[in-house]
C-alpha cells in the first residue's frame, strides 16, 4: 500500500470527508486514513479508520491525542513510538509499523500502520502528517501458522539429529566393552578366566539387546511421549545399568553406591532413563581423579512436587567458573581424555528436559561433581 501524500488531500479533505470520490474508495477498501495536526495538536480519523476498532459512532474520537495511541499493546508501544520517532526525525523517508490494537470490545486486531510527513514548519518541525491504518490480523495469523510450522520442522529435525547422538553415543560405550571383553578373552591363559569372561560377553549382550530395543522408542518418544512415561523403580533400574557396567566398573577399581530405597520410583520414560544414569556413571569412572579410585554415591530426595535423582562422584571435578554456562552444551569439553567428544550431558540435558525435567550441577576441582536431576513426582499416563 502506498502511503499517502499531500497531493491525495486538501486540507480539509479528512476532517470533512465531503469527497464522495475519496469517501466510496475508502469503504471499498476498507483502508482508514488520518492525519495529525500540529496547529491544533489532534489527530483525525476517517470513518473507516475509527470502524476498524469499533468506534465509528464517538464523534470525538482523536481529539486527545493519544486516544489511539493508549490502545496499542502494551508489548508492541516501545517499538510503535519508536518507529514513529525515527520518521519525525528524518531516519526513515516514511512510517511503518504493525502493532495490536485495543478495541472498543477489548479485542485486539492486527494495523498495518503508515504515514509521512507532508507539510513542514518554517523551523523544519511536521506540521501536517498523513497515514493509513489497514488491518492485517489475518495475515498475521497466516504468518504465525507459518512461523509456527517452521518451528516444529526445526523441532523435529533436532529431535533427529539428538536420536542420531543418542544411538552413536550409547551403543559406542557397549562397542567399547565388547572389545576389551574380546581382547582379554584372547589374552586369557586359563580356562576358568575364558568361562568368566563369557559371563560378562552375555551380560553385556542381553544389555545391547535392551538397549537397542529401547532405543526404538526413542524415535517417537517426543511425539507420543504421554504413552511412553511409565513407573520406574529408581534402584532396580540403576542396578540393571550397574550390571551392564560392571566389567568398566571393576577394571577402573570403581565403588558404587545405591542408597535408593527400593520402593522409590518416578514417572519416566525408560530409555532415557536407561540413557540418563549410564551416561552420568560412565562419566564418573571416565573422569576419575588419578589419585585415588572412582566412589559413586546415587540417592534420591523426595519433595512435595518432584523427585531429585542425585549423582554425585569424588572425581576430577569441572571448573564451573571456567565452563559451567557450557557444561551441557554440544561439542564441549572440560578435560583431556582423547576420547572425550562432548556429547553424553548434552543429550542428558536435552533427554531430562524433553520431560519437563532439569539437570544442574555442582562441582569442585579436585573435589568432584554432583548432578541433581529433578524430575516430576507424578503420573502424566
Amino acid at each position: 500500500m502506498t502511503t499517502l501524500n499531500q497531493g491525495f488531500f486538501n486540507d480539509n479533505a479528512l476532517r470533512t470527508l465531503n469527497d464522495s470520490k475519496w469517501k466510496l474508495a475508502l469503504e471499498y477498501t476498507n483502508i482508514g486514513v488520518w492525519e495529525f495536526d500540529a496547529d491544533l495538536n489532534k489527530i483525525f480519523f476517517s470513518n473507516e479508520s475509527k470502524k476498524l476498532i469499533g468506534f465509528e459512532n464517538v464523534a470525538d474520537f482523536g481529539s486527545n491525542i493519544n486516544d489511539w495511541n493508549d490502545r496499542v499493546h502494551p508489548e508492541d508501544t516501545d517499538k510503535y513510538f519508536k518507529d514513529f520517532r525515527n520518521h519525525l526525525n528524518g531516519l526513515n523517508p516514511l512510517y511503518e509499523n504493525e502493532h495490536r490494537i485495543k478495541c472498543i470490545n477489548g479485542n485486539y486486531k492486527w494495523i498495518l500502520d503508515r504515514g509521512k510527513i507532508v507539510e513542514y514548519t518554517i523551523d523544519g518541525k511536521a506540521k501536517r502528517i498523513i497515514g493509513t491504518h489497514t488491518e492485517i490480523t489475518n495475515q498475521k495469523a497466516a504468518e504465525n501458522k507459518v512461523i509456527e510450522a517452521l518451528h516444529i520442522a526445526t523441532e523435529q529435525n533436532n529431535k533427529l539429529k539428538n536420536f542420531a547422538h543418542i544411538v552413536t553415543h550409547n551403543l559406542k560405550q557397549h562397542v567399547g566393552n565388547f572389545e576389551s571383553l574380546l581382547d582379554f578373552h584372547d589374552e586369557a591363559e586359563s580356562l576358568d578366566e575364558k568361562e568368566e569372561l563369557m559371563v560378562h560377553l552375555k551380560t553385556l549382550s542381553s544389555s545391547l539387546t535392551k538397549t537397542i530395543n529401547n532405543l526404538n522408542q526413542v524415535v517417537s518418544v517426543q511425539s507420543n511421549k504421554n504413552k511412553k512415561i511409565e513407573r520406574i523403580f529408581v534402584a532396580k533400574e540403576v542396578n540393571l545399568v550397574l550390571k551392564t557396567l560392571d566389567f568398566v566398573i571393576k577394571e577402573n577399581r570403581a565403588t558404587v553406591h545405591n542408597n535408593v530405597n527400593e520402593k522409590y520410583f518416578i514417572y519416566y520414560n525408560f530409555s532415557y532413563f536407561e540413557s540418563v544414569i549410564q551416561n552420568l556413571l560412565t562419566n564418573a569412572i571416565k573422569y576419575k581423579h588419578k589419585d585415588r579410585d572412582p566412589v559413586i554415591n546415587i540417592d534420591y530426595n523426595y519433595k512435595k512436587d518432584t523427585v531429585d535423582l542425585i549423582i554425585s562422584d569424588n572425581g576430577r571435578g569441572i571448573d564451573l567458573d571456567k565452563f559451567g554456562k557450557d557444561i551441557f552444551g554440544l561439542y564441549k569439553t572440560f578435560h583431556h581424555n582423547e576420547d572425550a567428544e562432548g556429547v553424553g550431558l548434552y543429550l542428558i540435558r536435552n533427554q531430562i528436559e524433553s520431560f519437563g525435567g532439569k539437570i544442574t550441577v555442582k562441582s569442585k576441582v579436585g573435589i568432584g561433581t554432583t548432578f541433581i536431576i529433578t524430575v516430576t513426582n507424578k503420573s502424566k499416563i
